[in-house]
């Protein structure tokens, strides 16, 4: 029997100007991705080096991550200034010219845009502390007076995602302690009003600069934020974002107001759209509870894209993968919009460590081969799919960094490591045997921000590019046939049935994808050497932890 879902409404990206329908974008982590000054911290040049590496990859674009001027509290996710770049990473100059080469190269180029908050050194917040309560000034965020007889405690009970209290107390021009400020992250990022007209006009003019100089679209973070309650009550969890490190306060994210910028938003890119043809790309980091929810941002007025994260939090389970991926096609596909596929980012430990299962499975190579098979499903899936820097590499998470190296605000802020991203951040290793693995190209040699371990040698690029078993290889085959087949890209999908722990899938009217989440080989959905494989496939088997494609003759039941 064969569970059939729809295609999503319109036609393929290869034929019409919606490029980002079924894209393949790569995230660059910008201090981690190369350096070319050797000061060790990564930059535009070093992302401009590296282009020609990510167009033989096979991407259709990249996503930058933040580079603005910035204190770097949060790496650049605490915006002082939204319309330049930040010194350590180059100048506009240094920009424009990354911006040409990409278009040279064929690639699209996105910007991480953030506008739930921004630094505590904005001018806007600066302003807003000389300006005393009840000022203008103060109106671009959430100030208010604390509760108690002298104020001393704060407005609401809400506390912040990354650990502590989501409000600071700030001492007034006059030297008296005074009001409160919102910070859902950390006291370094007031979050910003958008009930006050201006944030929003503001950003306008940020995307419009934005535009202006070539880009291509923008990754929005927090992109269910930015609203909040406009009475700003006490919440019955208060503890539930900290808890879980994500956005689940229903009185802080997921406002029915958000919407309004997000279709504001969409009338500026199809405004550039209009006058060469090329549609300019909003991707919303969108966490809600449901698809259901999630398709809300992606109405044909709305963001074009939105994250699907559920996939990237699925356990290794044929079932789950099964139901998350008919339940994202069924509600997100059905807006007219596509799903867009993850597996890893700057945010998550990587598919190889967490795939193992368990601490020292990985060194028995289960956590690589599960992540090789993902990697082949999502590539087949319909819609676009996000591939995160040193993915295409293998690279595990590094998890032994020393507490005096971490970086992360959520581990000085809670003392904890657990859900801290330092270790999927740990700058790239791109050739040698010892670090900084060519990541440093300058002849001062500093070493990285973060540390390189040892083992990063044998996941070194000079070495991936050589070794045609290699993830990197496994990545290009799969993204020059999803490019050059008519079946891959958009489209509807067909479930076959399977044993327990294979889950199969038709893809257009002659590819199957399969995936063996078991541990035991059971017999291949079809007859025939694979096109291709994430590992070896014997004697018509589909060997455990191993994905396939095949073309030609699709099964009816």
């Amino acid at each position: 029997m064969l569970t059939t879902l729809p295609a999503a409404p319109g036609r393929s990206s290869r034929t019409t100007a919606a490029w980002w329908r079924d894209a393949v974008i790569y995230q660059v982590y910008v201090r981690s991705f190369l350096d070319s000054t050797g000061d060790g911290i990564g930059d535009l040049a070093g992302v401009r080096a590296g282009l020609p590496y990510l167009r033989k990859l096979g991407v259709d674009g990249i996503w930058l991550s933040p580079f603005y001027p910035s204190p770097q509290h949060d790496h650049g996710y605490d915006v002082a200034d939204y319309r330049d770049v930040d010194p350590v990473y180059g100048d506009l100059a240094e920009f424009d010219l990354l911006m040409g080469d990409a278009r040279r190269l064929g690639l699209k180029l996105l910007l991480d845009i953030v506008p739930n908050h921004c630094s505590s050194e904005h001018p806007w917040f600066r302003e807003a502390l000389a300006a005393g309560p009840g000022s203008p000034a103060r109106s671009r965020f959430h100030f208010a007076d604390g509760r108690g007889p002298r104020g001393e405690e704060p407005p609401n009970n809400w506390r912040a995602m990354f650990g502590g209290p989501a409000w600071s107390r700030i001492t007034e021009p006059d030297g008296t302690p005074g009001q409160w400020y919102l910070h859902l992250f950390t006291p370094q990022q007031p979050d910003l009003n958008w009930r006050n007209p201006e944030v929003g006009d503001s950003f306008e003019d940020v995307l419009r600069f934005w535009l202006d100089r070539g880009v291509d679209g923008f990754r929005i973070d927090v992109a269910a934020g930015l609203y909040k309650h406009p009475e700003l009550p006490d919440s019955a969890d208060p503890e539930a974002d900290e808890r879980s490190r994500d956005s689940v306060n229903p009185l802080a994210w997921n406002q029915p107001e958000v919407h309004q910028v997000w279709r504001r938003w969409r009338s500026v890119c199809e405004e550039y759209a209009a006058r060469d043809g090329n549609e300019r790309l909003l991707v919303g980091e969108v966490s809600v509870p449901t698809a259901r929810e999630h398709a809300e941002y992606v109405r044909p007025d709305e963001l074009h894209q939105a994250f699907f994260f559920d996939l990237l939090s699925a356990p290794w389970d044929a079932r789950a993968f099964r139901e998350t991926i008919t339940e994202a096609i069924r509600d997100i596909a059905g807006t007219g919009s596509t799903v867009t596929w993850v597996l890893n980012n700057h945010d998550q430990v990587r598919t190889v460590t967490r795939y193992a299962g368990e601490p020292g499975v990985e060194g028995s190579g289960l956590g690589a081969a599960r992540a090789r098979a993902a990697a082949l499903l999502m590539l087949a899936l319909p819609g676009a799919a996000y591939v995160y820097q040193g993915e295409e590499l293998g690279l595990p998470e590094v998890l032994d960094l020393p507490d005096e190296v971490l970086t992360d605000p959520i581990f000085h802020r809670t003392g904890s490591r657990a859900r801290i991203r330092d270790g999927c951040r740990v700058p790239l290793p791109w050739s040698g045997h010892a670090s900084p693995f060519g990541f440093s190209q300058g002849e001062a040699g500093a070493r990285p921000w973060l540390p390189q371990p040892e083992w990063f040698a044998a996941h070194a690029t000079e070495l991936a590019l050589a070794d045609t078993r290699s993830f990197w290889h496994l990545y290009r085959e799969g993204l020059q046939l999803r490019r050059s087949l008519p079946q891959l890209g958009e489209g509807s999908l067909r479930w076959l049935d399977t044993p327990p722990q294979v889950l199969a899938m038709v893809r257009g009217d002659g590819l199957i994808c399969a995936v063996n989440f078991g541990t035991d080989p059971v017999p291949a959905p079809v007859p025939g050497t694979p096109l291709l494989s994430s590992g070896p496939c014997p004697d018509g088997m589909l060997p455990g932890a191993t994905a396939a494609w095949w073309t030609g003759d699709c099964p009816t039941a």
